[in-house]
């Protein structure tokens, strides 16, 4: 991160296949061990055991959790499932997001019916004090989620774990920034979108590569790199 001038970042654990995330208490003390450089994201797996104590380890730990992630696609319910109705409210009470993953999933197992960007409009209408994220810019359904942004007022989304490697990398590379851009458009600037890797994933390096890619103003990838994750995750 320091080779690439990044000052923050969030760190939360990815779905590995056959087994299950990091637990939420070690993703926090490795953050501990950052002096200061990496904040926890806490996954939230649909039982009301694990929100509950999902809850309980936000509030404990209030001073440095940033955000909540939902494995949308990974686990068996869907954004609106009531399983998840007390971490929205302590979302909403405390002003902090919730972070979504949308879009295709790693694994041939995963649920895309359930991981479609269009599944948060329902919850964002229901709850327009919740922050909502959709992760991964809900590849590759950019045009929906570029009508969720500029929807709603509540509706974020990331840049993360798009960049993959193949025959045709440099294309799709070219592809994904030109989407991204047309979303940009849409949604009139790109106030809404954020900077994200999910590391080891897509490189750090890698994104950064994407943000110069993008046919928007310097201004408009100021926005992406800092100043909106800033607001966003009051970092």
């Amino acid at each position: 991160m320091r080779k690439h001038e990044i000052v923050r970042g969030l760190l939360l654990s990815p779905p590995l296949q056959g087994g299950v995330p990091l637990p939420n208490d070690d993703v926090i003390g490795l953050c501990r061990r950052s002096g200061g450089m990496l904040s926890p994201v806490i996954t939230v797996e649909p039982t009301a055991k694990e929100v509950k104590t999902a809850v309980k380890l936000a509030e404990e730990n209030r001073k440095e959790v940033k955000a909540f992630k939902v494995r949308l696609g990974y686990v068996k319910a869907a954004a609106q499932s009531p399983v998840f109705n007390r971490l929205y409210d302590y979302a909403e009470s405390r002003g902090l997001p919730v972070l979504f993953h949308t879009g295709d999933t790693a694994f041939s197992t995963g649920n895309l019916s359930l991981s479609h960007p269009l599944n948060l409009d329902g919850l964002a209408n229901k709850r327009e004090e919740l922050i909502i994220i959709l992760c991964h810019f809900g590849n590759p359904w950019f045009e929906d989620v570029a009508e969720l942004i500029y929807k709603h007022p509540n509706v974020y989304a990331d840049i993360s774990g798009l960049i993959m490697d193949g025959a045709y990398a440099e294309k799709y590379a070219e592809w994904l920034s030109k989407k991204i851009s047309e979303a940009i458009y849409f949604a009139a600037g790109a106030q809404k979108v954020m900077f994200g890797t999910d590391y080891p994933v897509t490189k750090h390096s890698e994104t950064l590569a994407l943000v110069n890619r993008l046919d928007v103003d310097e201004r408009d990838k100021e926005k992406i790199l800092r100043h909106n994750a800033e607001r966003v995750f009051r970092l």
